[in-house]
């Protein structure tokens, strides 16, 4: 044996391994680049975007002749500039680049909207160039909230409607029954890396795009649609993103199209960077939504009929909304099983920027709308609303069929529920909550414990497919390439690690890259927690695709039977002996054996029916519930979350230590949803919310002092996910419903818990008090 092939003993740190998220260190040290920090190419040009400062209006001048004048402005562009098409619309094209040109006109229905754009040699130079601009406006009717576009009857397409069984038969023979309003607000991404584009011109009319994005195939298709190019002309890479959240799933699009035609137009660099508050303005949100429900139950809490309305804002243009709303309707049951049910959706137009998916994609509100109803019955019935949620979950035959008809094969909340209630001291401290605010006029406590169930997996059917691109080079080192988006969320490590796992090799071996268009070719957004199912199969195809060449190859050369090679943390071992990895991948090499492998992954068993709403949109569950106490001043409505204890379903965890940093991070922006993060537009259309000042996300400051969060050891998959792992980027956040039913737990407690509160979302320290009064009133009014 030579020396070089010695075997060495190694430690994989493979699947399962708690390790350090790949940039953590580069996070900290300041040194992890972002498209911001690349170096600026000479001669680069700053793209700022001339922005409608109307609702919706015609305009019937624009006049940029003083825009092109002014000092350091090289290029002004507009409509009538485009070659190709004037749309970056994901789905419905109904999404104008820009919406205005100097010969026409053109109609704005949204402020914020993008109308022209002005490349000069800074970005100062440009934002006072657009400046200058001169418009004329004709103004139209406006629809701004939910109320007016139903009054106008503007929808983006007809209400939708999901049932199974006859919901209005039973509720009308329900023992009892109760109807309900309230109101859920948006929430903006407030990522800390802001929507950036930097375009390159190449020959022959290409170009090359770093884009903060989600969805790199996306963009190149739509700046290839723009441009009047074949895909192939548009290249577009992703290192990472400082956070996206949905936000970057189709609107990177914008401001990537118009760096991209300048950069082609001119023949120079172009970056395309909106400020904080510009992005605000100009991106779209999580949908708020309006709420109604008729709910019948029985004496014990046990629900027999429900009606289900939700209202939402979708905003100007189409974008996601019709999955965004569908999956509302499919998470309208959460963990519950529905005897009777009827769901109808209604999906507003208005005269505001398109509102797009966001961390859960409508799964959040119709959770919330569920377990809204769980705590109005149990509020009605007197019972508590842990004992009402145990009463109407999913179970074995006959109750196991969701409102779209699938079957929920894997119903792991009971035994999460009981685990998490029993390790919180669940009824203890409820007791203990309600004897402290007994004797507590102003300071009131709550606590709530709520279950999540939540579906993996694109809705669109086509969407769930994933390619990677993998090299093994002859020293044994890796790089590996795939379709997903890294945005802090931890895919590039978890999928480094199923690599390094099929290898058995340490995972600093594997060189993970950047996300480029022209490697992997066709794919599919990093959103619907799917990043790592996804891509991580995909990997795993093309790295079980090279250990078949080398199998043969080592089969062949030593003159053993296939079966008797094996890849070990030891090395590689043929027969009696054992290879050092890097060793033995360069006598592959020199044997002429292919090192380089494509990957490809396709979810099984899903269908889906949108017609009817039925069908298997999902191919699994992930699940979790978590326990949260707050305390609240009846006086001034404000409000802390003192603890939180979260049991979370993660399946066999790819990686623990990253799990445990998204399921903190989602309650907490779920938290953020539900309390302080406030939307507010004026009857103009015109966000007054738009800056740090006046949009307030969690700090640290309000984590709870006690955040107690486990994966759940008994955790598996029952579908053949990558190692039986399950997905856990959206489920998290919507453990924070318990937050805000504790809330409500602790505002009715103002009236001894005899009267219902009204409290919507978020529940900010005004509409605390707001409820605080109003449950007092009512109390009087009795």
């Amino acid at each position: 044996m030579a020396d070089s092939g010695a075997a060495a003993t190694s430690a994989v740190q493979g699947v399962h391994a708690p390790l350090p998220h790949d940039s953590a260190q580069r996070h900290v040290a300041g040194s992890a680049i972002y498209i911001d920090d690349l170096p600026e190419p000479p001669g680069l040009l700053h793209v700022h975007l001339g922005m409608s400062t109307r609702a919706h209006a015609r305009i019937t001048r624009l006049d940029l002749s003083a825009v092109r004048a002014s000092p350091g402005v090289v290029s002004v562009l507009s409509a009538s500039d485009i070659p190709g098409q004037n749309d970056v619309s994901p789905v419905i094209h109904d999404d104008r680049l820009f919406a205005a040109s100097e010969a026409s006109g053109g109609e704005v229905y949204c402020v914020g909207q993008s109308l022209f754009a002005v490349a000069a040699t800074s970005i100062a130079a440009a934002r006072a160039a657009a400046a200058k601009a001169v418009f004329e406006y004709e103004d139209l009717p406006a629809a701004i909230d939910i109320a007016a576009a139903r009054a106008m009857d503007l929808k983006i397409e007809a209400s939708q409607r999901m049932a199974r069984g006859d919901a209005q038969a039973a509720l009308a023979t329900s023992p009892r029954r109760i109807r309900g309003r309230f109101a859920i607000g948006g929430q903006d991404h407030f990522y800390l890396e802001g929507q950036v584009a930097l375009a390159t011109p190449g020959e022959d009319g290409d170009v090359h795009i770093w884009s903060s994005t989600q969805h790199p195939s996306e963009v190149q298709h739509l700046v290839a649609r723009v441009l009047d190019r074949p895909h192939t002309a548009v290249t577009v890479a992703v290192r990472r993103m400082g956070g996206a959240f949905g936000g970057k799933e189709t609107q990177a699009s914008l401001f990537a199209a118009a760096a991209a035609l300048v950069a082609v137009k001119t023949g120079r660099p172009a970056k395309c960077r909106p400020d904080r508050d510009e992005d605000m303005v100009m991106t779209g949100k999580r949908h708020d939504f309006e709420v109604a429900y008729d709910v019948g139950f029985d004496d014990e809490g046990r629900l027999t009929g429900l009606a289900l309305e939700l209202s939402s804002r979708c905003g100007a243009t189409t974008d996601l909304s019709m999955a965004i709303n569908d999956r509302a309707m499919f998470h309208a049951d959460n963990a519950y099983f529905l005897p009777a049910v009827e769901i109808v959706s209604h999906r507003f137009k208005t005269h505001t920027v398109s509102n797009t998916a966001f961390r859960g994609f409508g799964g959040p509100q119709g959770m919330l709308a569920i377990e809204r109803v769980m705590d109005a019955v149990a509020a009605a019935t007197g019972l508590d609303p842990l004992e009402v949620r145990r009463r109407n979950l999913y179970g074995g035959e006959g109750r196991n069929l969701t409102p779209y008809r699938q079957v929920v094969e894997d119903n792991v909340a009971p035994q999460l529920i009981d685990e998490l209630a029993a390790s919180c001291d669940y009824e203890a401290r409820r007791r203990d909550v309600e004897a402290f605010n007994a004797t507590s006029p102003v300071l009131k406590k709550g606590v709530a414990l709520t279950p999540v169930k939540f579906g993996i997996s694109f809705t669109t059917t086509h969407l769930n497919q994933a390619g990677a691109l993998l090299h093994l080079y002859a020293d044994g080192s890796i790089m590996l390439n795939h379709g997903g988006t890294e945005m802090g969320q931890g895919v590039n490590i978890k999928v480094a690690q199923v690599v390094a796992q099929a290898f058995q090799v340490d995972v600093a071996r594997v060189k993970i890259t950047s996300t480029v268009t022209d490697k992997v070719p066709n794919t599919s957004a990093t959103a619907a927690s799917s990043g790592a199912d996804l891509n991580g199969m995909a990997a795993l195809n093309a790295a079980e695709t090279i250990k078949a060449r080398l199998v043969e190859f080592a089969a062949r050369k030593w003159n053993v039977e296939p079966n008797a090679v094996a890849f070990t943390p030891e090395g590689v071992r043929v027969g009696g002996e054992t290879f050092e990895f890097g060793w033995f991948a360069r006598q592959a090499y020199l044997a002429r054996i292919s090192l380089s492998a494509t990957g490809f992954y396709a979810t099984p068993k899903i269908h889906y029916d949108r017609a009817t709403h039925t069908g298997r949109p999902f191919y699994y569950f992930a699940y979790g519930a978590a326990c949260s106490e707050v305390l609240i001043d009846t006086l001034t409505g404000e409000m802390k979350v003192t603890r939180a204890d979260i049991l979370h379903d993660v399946g066999k965890s790819l990686n623990p230590a990253i799990d445990l940093g998204q399921i903190e991070g989602g309650f907490v922006q779920g938290m953020g949803w539900l309390t302080t993060e406030e939307l507010v537009y004026d009857a103009q259309g015109r966000l007054r919310t738009h800056a740090p000042s006046t949009y307030k996300i969690p700090t640290c400051g309000d984590r709870p002092a006690h955040l107690d969060i486990r994966l759940w050891k008994a955790g598996r998959n029952v579908e053949a996910t990558v190692h039986r792992s399950k997905a856990v980027g959206e489920p998290p956040l919507m453990l924070a419903i318990s937050v805000h039913s504790a809330i409500c737990h602790a505002v009715a407690s103002v009236d001894e818990y005899r009267t219902f509160p009204q409290l919507g979302a978020p529940a900010t320290p005004e509409a605390i008090l707001m409820a605080c009064e109003d449950v007092k009133r009512r109390a009087r009014d009795v």
